[in-house]
């Protein structure tokens, strides 16, 4: 490991104090790696706590210490998206950029994935951006999971970046989702309003007063018997929060295979075989952070979450 630095650095905080080494890391990362990669990468002599390498998974940290997680192998790299990805823009100014990302392209780098990704392709495009969620995430604002799609603001000025954040932290841009899940849901509109917070590598709803407030506001647009599509605008940012909630009401959504609710759903004989889990985020709608003028976006669904949808109306 000599002369290597590190990727990345974290302080242990008072919320993390005392928890294993592995755990953390799975949180400081955004559940952008397993608990089981954390693990091999500590095992590998990759993770270091106050200068110290360990190869303890199980390692309790103490308040202040600086874990610090150093360069990965490239031979344990992937690529966050096709190596000759482009950005589909939809608007752009000199302080901001509105991009429809496909499926299958992660936000930013991390340790493991590189290259490809949507800050990577920011970068190649229009040079330095400013990186207010971290150093390596230029011009990143907020993020959706690898296997969703569509729209996604990234930030070309300084001015734009601090104001966009602030938006996106005072709940000020308005976000719509289209999804296609399992069940027949009770209501045509409802909200789900439970609190999110990660246990065992995953994000989960619980109980009140554990975790983070997280709310999603929901509106059947079709029903299909066992399956229906809906309209999904959600008022917090969680990680997977909509994926959470839906399947914490057992409607998750076709395709996810992390959250598939408590009660394994087998595709119906003839059904298109999703390569990925089938949300859209269909819609944007905010004020431009240095124009001050009101914006709005829209983003047609994705050729294989049409296809999901004229099966279902076929049917």
């Amino acid at each position: 490991m000599a002369g290597m630095s590190p990727d990345r650095s974290f302080r242990v905080s008072p919320d993390l104090a005392g928890e294993r080494i592995d755990r953390a890391l799975v949180e400081l990362l955004e559940g952008t790696l397993s608990r089981t990669r954390v693990q091999e990468l500590i095992q590998d002599g990759a993770v270091s706590v106050d200068g110290v390498p360990t190869d303890r998974p199980a390692l309790l940290l103490e308040l202040d210490q600086e874990i610090a997680l150093r360069e990965v192998p490239r031979s344990r790299r992937r690529a966050g998206g096709p190596p000759d990805g482009e950005l589909s823009i939809v608007f752009e100014d000199e302080d901001l950029v509105v991009i429809d990302k496909p499926a299958g392209t992660l936000a930013h780098p991390t340790t493991v994935v590189v290259g490809g990704t949507v800050s990577e392709l920011a970068v190649a495009r229009w040079g330095s951006l400013p990186a207010p969620q971290g150093e390596d995430r230029p011009g990143i604002v907020h993020r959706l999971d690898s296997d969703t799609s569509g729209l996604m603001i990234l930030a070309k000025s300084a001015p734009a970046a601090e104001a966009l954040v602030s938006a996106f932290r005072e709940r000020e841009v308005e976000k719509r989702y289209q999804a296609i899940v399992h069940g027949e849901p009770r209501f045509d509109a409802d909200w789900i309003e439970t609190p999110i917070g990660r246990r065992r590598e995953r994000m989960c709803t619980l109980p009140e007063g554990e975790g983070q407030p997280a709310a999603t506001f929901y509106q059947v647009k079709e029903r299909f018997g066992d399956f229906a599509l809906l309209e999904c605008r959600p008022k917090t940012g969680r990680t997977h929060q909509i994926r959470v909630h839906l399947s914490s009401i057992e409607h998750p959504l076709v395709g996810d295979r992390i959250y598939p609710g408590r009660v394994r759903r087998p595709l119906p004989a003839g059904a298109p075989r999703p390569e990925r889990h089938l949300l859209h985020a269909s819609g944007l709608s905010f004020v431009h952070p240095v124009s001050g003028e009101a914006l709005a976006f829209e983003s047609p669904l994705p050729a294989e979450f049409q296809a999901w949808l004229d099966w279902l109306r076929a049917r």
